[in-house]
C-alpha cells in the first residue's frame, strides 16, 4: 500500500513539473509576458554601469513596452555600436606620415533593427616591429 501511495505522489509531482515547463515554453513563443504583438522594435543595449557589461534593451510594439536583459561586450567599438556586426579585411600597410594603419569592414549583420552603416573604416596606430622571442631561457630543461 505504501508503494502505491509513493508512486501516486511521484506521478502527481511529475505532472505538475511538465505542466509548468509547458506554460513557460508558451510564454517564450508569444514574445514575453503574454504579448500578442508581432512587430517589436528594439532599442540599443544600454549597460547598467560604465560602458560595457550586463544591461537592458527596451522594445516597443504599439502601446506595449518590454525590457530585455542584454550584454554589451567590453571590446565593442563605440563608433559603430555593439549591434552592428562587420566583416573586416586585413590591415593595410603602415602610413609613415600619420603613423596609423587602416582597414575597411562591410556590414554582415544588424541585430535588433539597428541603424548601421554599410561600410566603415577603422584605424589603429602602427606598432613598432619587435624581435621574436626565439631564444630559450638559459638553464631550463637541460641537465
Amino acid at each position: 500500500m505504501q508503494h502505491r501511495g509513493f508512486l501516486l505522489l511521484a506521478l502527481l509531482a511529475l505532472l505538475a513539473l511538465t505542466s509548468a515547463v509547458a506554460k513557460k515554453k508558451d510564454k517564450v513563443k508569444k514574445g514575453g509576458a503574454g504579448s500578442e504583438c508581432a512587430e517589436w522594435t528594439w532599442g540599443p543595449c544600454t549597460p547598467s554601469s560604465k560602458d560595457c557589461g550586463v544591461g537592458f534593451r527596451e522594445g516597443t510594439c504599439g502601446t506595449q513596452t518590454q525590457r530585455s536583459r542584454c550584454r554589451v561586450p567590453c571590446n565593442w567599438k563605440k563608433e559603430f555600436g555593439a549591434d552592428c556586426k562587420y566583416k573586416f579585411e586585413s590591415w593595410g600597410a603602415c602610413d609613415g606620415g600619420t603613423g596609423t594603419k587602416v582597414r575597411q569592414g562591410t556590414l554582415k549583420k544588424a541585430r535588433y533593427n539597428a541603424q548601421c552603416q554599410e561600410t566603415i573604416r577603422v584605424t589603429k596606430p602602427c606598432t613598432p616591429k619587435t624581435k621574436a622571442k626565439a631564444k630559450a631561457k638559459k638553464g631550463k630543461g637541460k641537465d
